[in-house]
């Protein structure tokens, strides 16, 4: 009895881990006018926080674009490589507590980011409070 009460906790512990998906890996945004891949954004942990940067401009006209629009270190800087979300922490099922840059306005945000989906993520960006800002989604790279 005792081995087939831990082989069928064994059991669940796997099933429950196999089924946790993490908002880390490869993501691309959509161009919220046409729809189309916009970008390739890596999300990534350290030190038990959650940051991402523009891995690649997908649009060949994008290629190479400058931060014109940003203040401070990231005046002017590459958009590719470019750290944009930065300093979340784990708060239930969602991470939140840092700031996202768009750099296509320069404008910094409070943001939250949550998994809705296993290759969904919701980006909430806002000022103030959550009910004033806008939503995005991005979506695993395969």
């Amino acid at each position: 009895m005792k081995k087939l009460i831990t082989l069928s906790m064994l059991l669940f512990i796997g099933i429950t881990a196999s089924n946790a998906q993490s908002v880390t890996g490869k993501w691309y945004s959509v161009d919220s006018d046409t729809n189309e891949k916009k970008s390739i954004i890596e999300v990534y942990k350290q030190n038990n926080k959650i940051y991402a940067k523009i891995l690649e401009l997908v649009k060949e006209e994008d290629k190479g674009n400058l931060c014109d629009k940003c203040e401070g270190e990231n005046y002017n800087k590459p958009i590719e490589g470019m750290i944009i979300l930065n300093g979340l922490k784990k708060d239930g099922d969602e991470w939140s507590g840092g700031k996202i840059l768009d750099p296509e306005n320069g404008s910094i945000y409070k943001c939250y980011i949550e998994l809705i989906e296993k290759n969904k993520l919701k980006i909430r960006g806002y000022i103030g409070f959550s009910l004033l800002g806008r939503t995005e989604y991005w979506f695993r790279e395969k």
